[in-house]
């Protein structure tokens, strides 16, 4: 039975200020300027009000003005601004039953669009949470086989950065954390975050997390780890669980719990300090290596047709490591070559750059 080995001293999530109550899904938001909103509101306004005018104008004649009996176009101009913008001053008034039946039927409906115009704003704070609900309900009818990443700190935002530099979307990447500021920091990187306490189950079903292909677990304290290791488990029994733990003694507890791959972020770091410490080089190689985008990088990739039945030295890329069904084989193994159809080989290649993310509050 293993025992979970807390840090020295308790690290807290985040500031009690940033505590949340509920878990909401929060959708990138899209970009609107404010300017162009106006003008296109200021153009309907303009538009309905010279429809108006035409519509007076053409049928000038069902109309009386009380000044001197005739309306003329700019008394029709007249007539239709303080018509939508009022009730009107009863200065010119329609007399004829055509005048008054297209008042009825087109003036009052034109009225009640002007209005809306221009209390816009107002209406669309008032609908702005039902497009929401329509926005959630069409994401999740298209969510599948995508990434949940629990934990958007140091580790999680290295974590999305490598996945997004092997071609993952950013629209299937879900990112779960308690922290509100940083699920908008995630927002305006354009990721779909969950705020909330990752080791809840209606948390992570709000992720969709039943249906995700890959689960990223990269929390700041270990016992936070097992325990949404456990829920996510427990959720989808077929996702790829990978975990990131402190202390290296807690790993076991980690695979125990359902992740099928655990790292340990301390012994990492520790492993190579220790190998720049002997050689800088050899660490800046390294370093280089597990930063995706970067110089050159580790690739999984199926063998190719050209390649089967070829040695492991003969391809075109630098493989390290064969994998062959569960079995993990070195480059320099008798039984690695000759490469099968089967094979799936890890190799050393140059990569694109990757964008950087935007830095959310620390660890």
């Amino acid at each position: 039975m293993f025992h979970v080995k807390l840090p020295s001293r308790d690290v807290m999530a985040r500031h009690a200020d940033e505590k949340v109550t509920g878990s909401r899904v929060h959708l990138p938001r899209r970009n609107v300027d404010p300017l162009r909103q106006v003008g296109r509101r200021i153009l309907m306004a303009l538009g309905v009000l010279f429809l108006t005018v035409l519509i007076v104008y053409a049928d000038r004649d069902g109309y009386h003005d009380n000044a001197n009996g005739t309306v003329d176009f700019l008394d029709c101009a007249y007539y239709a601004t303080v018509t939508l913008s009022t009730t009107g001053y009863g200065d010119i008034v329609p007399y004829s039953d055509s005048a008054r039946l297209v008042n009825i039927l087109v003036i009052t409906p034109l009225r009640v669009l002007f209005l809306i115009i221009l209390v816009g704003t107002t209406l669309e704070v008032l609908t702005e949470r039902t497009r929401e609900e329509f926005r959630l309900k069409k994401w999740r009818s298209h969510l599948r086989d995508h990434t949940v990443i629990v934990g958007f700190g140091t580790k999680g935002r290295s974590a999305i950065q490598t996945l997004c530099a092997t071609g993952l979307r950013k629209d299937q990447i879900v990112i779960v954390d308690p922290s509100g500021k940083v699920i908008e920091a995630a927002n305006r990187d354009g990721f779909v975050g969950v705020v909330g306490d990752g080791t809840r189950s209606d948390v992570l079903l709000r992720a969709e997390v039943q249906r995700a292909r890959q689960i990223v677990i990269a929390t700041q304290r270990d016992d936070t780890a097992v325990l949404v290791t456990l829920t996510a488990r427990q959720l989808n029994r077929g996702a790829k669980i990978v975990a990131a733990v402190r202390e290296e003694e807690n790993a076991p507890l980690l695979r125990q719990s359902g992740a099928d791959a655990v790292i340990t972020s301390a012994s990492a770091a520790g492993r190579l300090l220790g190998l720049s410490v002997l050689s800088p080089s050899a660490g800046t190689v390294m370093e280089d290596l597990i930063q995706q985008g970067s110089g050159l990088d580790l690739v999984e990739r199926p063998v190719t047709k050209a390649e089967a039945g070829r040695s492991v030295r003969e391809t075109d890329d630098l493989v390290v490591s064969v994998l062959r069904g569960h079995r993990l084989l070195s480059y320099d193994d008798p039984s690695a070559s000759p490469l099968q159809l089967t094979d799936r080989v890890i190799t050393i290649v140059r990569a694109a750059p990757v964008t950087p993310l935007s830095t959310p509050p620390e660890d």
